[in-house]
């Protein structure tokens, strides 16, 4: 048997310590803009899962290995991290920093209240 995995989300088993995470992932669609530090061009990308230390999103022409890149989070921000693998249309990051996903998960709205509908009326003839 091959001992190394053929997985292409996950390159080759020990390459980069990614088959020994235990973070959970966050399964979702979501849309961040990314960005390389020190460019102007910002691109809107689709984020399909999301952890503390981490994301996987759509990419489909791919980024190197190790490219810092930065990526503004709803609700969280602008994070650093560097590109830990790319593949198949998407890329996998790791986050400089440890973040909360749930805070992308919170309702953007600032309202404190559910507003109140009013049926119209209407005069009888």
């Amino acid at each position: 048997m091959d001992q190394f995995s053929q997985d292409p989300f996950n390159g080759a088993a020990g390459e980069d310590g990614a088959h020994n995470r235990n973070e959970s992932r966050d399964s979702l669609f979501l849309m961040a803009d990314m960005r390389v530090p020190g460019s102007v061009d910002v691109q809107q990308v689709r984020v399909r899962n999301l952890s503390a230390g981490g994301l996987m999103a759509e990419f489909p022409s791919g980024l190197d290995q190790g490219l810092v890149v930065e990526f503004d989070v709803r609700g969280i921000g602008w994070v650093p991290g560097k590109v830990a693998w790319s593949a198949a249309g998407r890329i996998g990051v790791a986050f400089d920093r440890q973040i909360d996903p749930m805070l992308a998960r919170k309702p953007v709205g600032h309202g404190t209240k559910t507003p109140v509908f009013v049926k119209p009326v209407f005069p009888r003839r």
